[in-house]
């Protein structure tokens, strides 16, 4: 038994199989922050650009597993590469317009009187 799955999980790896089962997964996962991302009206470019950079990496690594060319593998890291970058600009530009939107008037919950922690006096 032990050695049957022991091959399975060899055969799964050599042919690259295990890693079109982790692709379905993020699909999978996609559609679901996409679908959520609608209902709730959150940002989707910087989520689908995280888990593209995620699939991208793990082409990488079924075309290294399968016995690719290192240009397909190098291609794929590349494209990995491109993902992040677009996932950090969008990141940095989202915390930019935050940091540059202006505060409106008033005491709400996120404003400090409701956020900051009182220092005690020391006796």
């Amino acid at each position: 038994m032990a050695d049957s799955l022991a091959s399975a999980f060899a055969s799964w790896f050599a042919s690259g199989r295990i890693i079109d089962a982790i692709l379905l997964l993020v699909a999978g996962e996609a559609l679901l922050l996409v679908w959520i991302a609608r209902r709730r009206g959150l940002p989707l470019p910087s989520l689908l650009a995280n888990l593209a950079s995620g699939a991208a990496l793990m082409l990488a690594l079924r075309a290294a597993l399968v016995g690719a060319g290192w240009v397909t593998v190098a291609g794929w890291m590349l494209a990995g590469l491109v993902a992040h970058l677009a996932d950090l600009n969008l990141r940095f530009r989202a915390a930019t317009a935050q940091r540059r939107s202006r505060d409106r008037a008033g005491t709400t919950p996120q404003t400090a009187a409701f956020t900051r922690v009182p220092r005690l006096k020391q006796l």
